[in-house]
């Protein structure tokens, strides 16, 4: 048996931050996880906006052209890994090939990291919905367990709608209810029975 096959593959599922998280950079965060091998993991933040940035200011940056009524996508702040780096997170079909730059995270979710979806976006030709994301939140080979382990996380189902909602203030209590939980009842305390 290897490693790979004693750890739970956590890709598709939501991490929510238990109350006593420590690091500040994930207190009451919920993160999408979009890879996971025993070599590590990948996730992207699901509920810290960054309103102070603008995909259109971004688009410019870039050298993108917006074309009128396209329309813009949220910017959120995915995690302390390469801020400066894009992560676009959106819908696709459920069935279907993957072009080269597209992670399939689960069946109609997915993870683009090419100029040519902003540029889509930027066009009105885009996925919807979609979220684009600066920055992502990584772990190494074991990190991750190890955190689950000393109570840091709780994992879940991450619903489209949880995934997608423009709605912050209240994501991390939303996604401990629709796993069941009184966020009221948690402890930050780790035991062992």
């Amino acid at each position: 048996m290897t490693a790979a096959d004693k750890t739970q593959n956590l890709t598709g599922k939501i991490l929510i931050a238990m109350p006593g998280m420590t690091d500040p950079r994930f207190q009451r965060s919920v993160v999408l996880i979009c890879a996971h091998s025993d070599e590590g993991a990948m996730g992207l933040i699901l509920n810290r906006p960054l309103p102070e940035i603008r995909f259109d200011d971004l688009l410019r940056q870039l050298g993108i052209k917006a074309d009128d009524g396209a329309g813009a996508i949220e910017v959120r702040f995915g995690g302390p890994v390469e801020p400066g780096r894009g992560f676009v997170l959106h819908t696709v079909p459920e069935h279907g090939c993957d072009p080269e730059g597209r992670l399939r995270i689960s069946g109609r979710l997915a993870m683009t990291t090419t100029r040519d979806i902003l540029e889509d976006i930027a066009s009105g030709d885009g996925p919807r919905p979609a979220v684009l994301a600066l920055g992502y939140s990584g772990w190494g080979p074991g990190q991750l367990e190890a955190e689950m382990l000393a109570n840091g996380w709780l994992t879940g189902e991450g619903a489209e709608d949880l995934i997608f909602a423009p709605s912050h203030e209240d994501k991390w209590t939303r996604a401990l209810k629709a796993q069941g939980i009184d966020p009221s009842l948690l402890s930050g305390a780790a035991g062992r029975a």
